[in-house]
């Protein structure tokens, strides 16, 4: 068990932003279920997770369990904070990559940038690094185009 602080309101807002811009997106094209923290990922005996965002496309919706997920989501989001990005950026990106996510995406809201990696043979690859300005068209969520500006208001 890791013991965190509590988020900061940025932070929850970026989460809150992300959140409803997926699942607009999700609904509206039928793509599949956007969630957010607190909900277990459950990626192995002794690995349990809560992503800030995640995406579980509809073709595997019969991941969604009573109580939580039980394998790994499509696409997850995770917004660093003070306490927690280590963790994010080393243990929780290995567990992600070898538990089968296939997009991950590490937004940083105070400096707006966001990375976004693809699981492949090899394993993540960082494929971009958008700040203000640059786009990028999700694979999971067929043609989701993602732009800081939407995220950091």
């Amino acid at each position: 068990i890791i013991e965190m602080t509590s988020p900061t309101p940025n932070h929850q807002n970026t989460v809150l932003t992300l959140g409803m811009l997926l699942k607009k997106y999700a609904n509206e094209n039928k793509l599949g279920k956007v969630f957010i923290a607190p909900l277990d990922i459950y990626l192995g005996e002794n690995e349990t997770y809560q992503p800030d965002v995640f995406f579980i496309s509809k073709e595997r919706e019969s991941i969604i369990g009573e109580k939580k997920i039980e394998g790994a989501p499509d696409l997850v989001i995770e917004v660093l904070s003070e306490s927690t990005a280590y963790y994010d950026l080393k243990k929780k990106k290995a567990v992600y990559e070898k538990s089968g996510v296939s997009e991950y995406w590490i937004v940083d809201a105070e400096e707006k940038n966001i990375e976004i990696y693809e699981n492949s043979n090899s394993g993540f690859q960082r494929i971009a690094l958008l700040e203000s300005g640059k786009t990028y068209t999700s694979k999971k969520l067929t043609d989701f185009i993602l732009k800081p500006e939407d995220v950091f208001n």
